[in-house]
């Protein structure tokens, strides 16, 4: 293992490829690899991200810096770890985020468990986030980007591979990333990003989920409010998320939102608006780069969706990877299956899945 060669995903955007060219600016040792994650059943898709285009985008980005590039087959690891993922949390209720065990299973951890086919013992990726220090520990860091920053996607990395990830664009804002694709010639300069969930075509996760889902998929069911009372049908619980106001077809003097799915009785409770705020949640699964024993003396805030704002919060620790966040203002839709990730100033702390709110 060479702790100079340095393993960049490459997916064929403007954003790895800037990151592949600043660490090949140092003088490192490189290898580009795209992780081929996911064929559409319906055919191969050109343009877009995980397409045919982007594994060729990724490979002339290499040959123009002139380092080894190679294509690696992960489709098995990514349906088991993010799309069997993404349907199973649909089915249960919950509305997931697939980008954060993309990050945890595959940027962080095939390409760690395989570097070494390669020769690498460090993995560098073209996220905005950084790495630092915080009381001794190293801990994922906001993006000097506040518009781009994705710490709160990588709040599940296991604290031990901190020291082997680099994050060449912490510093970068979008607009500088862009700049320097172009004085470098890089290919893909001008390439658009793409919105969508990777695996979802058109973004039109419904008939997504239906079309995997097989003897589990649901058929339509009641729509109650907080009273209980039948207000409405809905056409399946899985095509509806905490918060959403539009397709309930209801008639009410105020507009209804979804406040719960409940898969077990295939059922939605809908309220009012007043009616989706909660200062606190219950989370699991939490991942900590800072000790919890050390929260008592640092000042916390938390947020429950990577664009919205921190709120100032208090975390207590129930075991077993429980832990609740209580908020010192009301959280708008918080939503069962979403990450709840805690900093302290830049630093991320750690994180955790939302089960519900309190």
């Amino acid at each position: 293992m060479n702790d100079t060669r340095v393993l960049v995903a490459m997916s064929g955007g403007v954003d790895s490829s800037v990151a592949a060219a600043a660490l090949a600016g140092q003088g490192l040792d490189l290898v580009g690899v795209t992780m081929k994650i996911w064929q559409d059943p319906a055919g191969p898709r050109q343009g877009g991200c995980c397409s045919m285009d982007d594994a060729e985008d990724a490979k002339r980005v290499c040959d123009s810096l002139g380092i080894p590039h190679y294509t690696i087959n992960v489709q098995d690891a990514f349906k088991t770890e993010v799309v069997d993922y993404f349907t199973r949390e649909y089915y249960a209720g919950k509305t997931p985020n697939p980008c954060v065990p993309c990050n945890h299973a595959l940027k962080f951890g095939y390409l760690f468990a395989h570097g070494a086919a390669y020769g690498a013992r460090r993995v560098a990726t073209g996220h905005y986030a950084g790495i630092g220090e915080l009381r001794g520990r190293l801990a994922v860091t906001r993006a000097a980007d506040r518009e781009k920053d994705q710490s709160y996607y990588l709040f599940s990395i296991p604290p031990e591979r901190l020291d082997a990830i680099d994050f060449p664009l912490s510093r970068f804002t979008k607009g500088q990333t862009r700049e320097m694709a172009r004085k470098l010639g890089l290919p893909v300069a001008e390439k658009q990003e793409s919105q969508e969930i990777c695996f979802v075509p058109d973004n039109d996760y419904k008939s997504f989920i239906r079309g995997l889902g097989g003897a589990q998929d649901v058929g339509r069911g009641d729509i109650v409010d907080l009273s209980g009372a039948v207000v409405g049908r809905h056409t399946g619980y899985i095509d509806y998320t905490v918060g959403q106001r539009r397709g309930l077809g209801i008639s009410a003097p105020e507009p209804m939102y979804v406040l719960q799915v409940d898969p077990a009785a295939n059922r939605l409770v809908v309220g009012g608006r007043n009616d989706l705020y909660s200062r606190a949640l219950l989370a699991s699964g939490a991942n900590w780069f800072i000790p919890p024993e050390e929260f008592v003396r640092m000042e916390l805030t938390a947020k429950i969706r990577s664009r919205s704002q921190d709120s100032a919060a208090a975390v207590t620790i129930k075991g077993d990877g429980a832990f609740s966040v209580e908020f010192s203002e009301p959280q708008l839709s918080i939503t069962p299956g979403q990450a709840v990730v805690v900093y302290h100033g830049e630093y991320v702390v750690g994180g955790g899945w939302i089960e519900r709110k309190i």
